[in-house]
């Protein structure tokens, strides 16, 4: 929120002391933003997230021996299919349990599960980055579809989770061996508190919550339809078919509705939601921050293409490197994008590049101080995963610059053999 906010007053400053024409603010990528979010809040209300972790933990109980692997894939697929990486609370404490009932050190999963939960978000067709950046793309000219991006950013993801994965596969002592977990068994509470278990599998889905999931994912394979053969789309007076991200829009909320009405979701609850929450921030964080570079970059584009394009230009690569940078203070990919697209375009980098580094635009497990980072701390029984002494020695920072590294590398070289 503070984002937007700032943002807002960023503008102000460079229209009425500098005197900078204020570009337009991001309407189409903000109702897009509006459109999904309200459709994921509605699944949410209607118990869909609910059946979709039930199943995940079925997963991860059948293999338990290896949850390292299976959670941040599960996790990763999660955001994939729910377009926010806040439907990974519900699963950490369960990955967390799998673990310590297999006598795995719990640090393994829950660092990379939390860093996958949030590296899905640039593979997911229904996040706020990936409309961002179709959005973005198509108001600069150099339109990019849907499919174009997810054939991009998926297998990347997946390559650098399991990169990530594979290097959490024996991090860490096991806990039999491990000096400082043995001493905290000689706590009775201590103790007690491995003893609980945690698990969804008790919990009753209802058929309308199945329905729901069944719901969306057609909302989200109706518009990859229809991004794949634009041929099925009404003409509009110019002759072309109507614009994707005007048909994200006008898709998504028709298939909210009918979650709406199929599953008796009532609409006060949808807007009190976890998911409607996040996404609102997501949308007023947008309209600031990317009004306000977008109008920076608008009126200062000669001096910046003057110093910086000809660095950028011989190597493109220190582009992803500011993007990773700025992430680590904006705690947000589809604000971090906002940021740097402009900045990209502006110095004569072209989209297919810029896409291809659309993985380094997550960093913000650098701090460790995000939500599920902090959840995964909570949740972890036993106090493996942690923020270490010197701040900056914690459970995520190896995964995350494994993960983030790996996937920018391959999503870059895809990119460049695609389009």
């Amino acid at each position: 929120m503070a984002l937007g906010l700032i943002g807002g007053l960023g503008v102000s400053v460079l229209v009425l002391a500098f005197r900078s024409t204020p570009s337009e603010p991001p309407i189409a990528v903000m109702l897009i933003i509006l459109a999904v979010v309200t459709a994921s809040a509605t699944l949410q209300v209607a118990g869909g997230l609910d059946y979709l972790v039930q199943l995940t933990e079925k997963l991860l109980r059948a293999h338990p021996k290896y949850v390292t692997i299976l959670a941040p894939l599960s996790t990763f697929f999660l955001t994939v299919c729910c377009g926010t990486g806040h439907a990974v609370y519900a699963l950490l404490p369960v990955i967390s349990d799998v673990a310590l009932k297999t006598k795995i050190r719990p640090e393994r999963p829950m660092a990379i599960s939390s860093v996958a939960s949030q590296m899905g978000i640039t593979a997911s067709p229904v996040a706020a980055a990936v409309t961002f950046f179709l959005g973005f793309a198509a108001k600069a000219g150099h339109p990019v579809t849907l499919i174009d991006i997810i054939s991009v950013t998926m297998p990347a993801g997946v390559i650098g989770v399991l990169a990530a994965a594979a290097w959490s596969f024996n991090r860490g002592k096991d806990l039999d061996k491990d000096p400082e977990f043995q001493a905290r068994l000689e706590d009775p509470e201590f103790r007690k508190g491995l003893d609980s278990e945690v698990t969804t599998l008790g919990m009753k889905i209802s058929t309308t919550a199945k329905v729901s999931v069944a719901l969306f994912f057609t909302g989200v394979g109706s518009i990859i339809l229809m991004a794949s053969c634009p041929w099925i789309l009404p003409l509009t007076a110019g002759g072309k078919p109507i614009a994707m991200t005007t048909v994200v829009q006008f898709i998504m909320l028709a298939f909210g509705a009918f979650i709406m009405f199929s599953a008796n979701v009532k609409a006060k609850e949808i807007a009190h939601s976890s998911v409607f929450t996040a996404g609102m921030i997501a949308v007023v964080s947008i309209f600031g921050i990317a009004w306000m570079s977008d109008t920076f970059i608008t009126a200062n584009k000669k001096f910046l293409v003057d110093n910086i394009g000809v660095m950028v230009k011989m190597a493109p690569w220190t582009f992803a490197i500011a993007t990773f940078c700025i992430s680590a203070f904006v705690k947000s990919q589809a604000a971090t994008l906002a940021i740097t697209l402009p900045l990209g375009l502006a110095l004569g980098l072209p989209i297919p590049l810029l896409l291809g580094l659309m993985p380094a635009s997550y960093a913000y497990f650098f701090f460790a101080f995000y939500p599920s980072d902090l959840a995964a701390i909570n949740m972890d029984r036993t106090g493996t995963t942690r923020i270490g002494k010197y701040l900056l020695n914690h459970s995520f920072m190896i995964p995350g610059l494994i993960g983030v590294s790996v996937s920018t590398v391959i999503a870059y070289a895809i990119s460049q053999v695609l389009l």
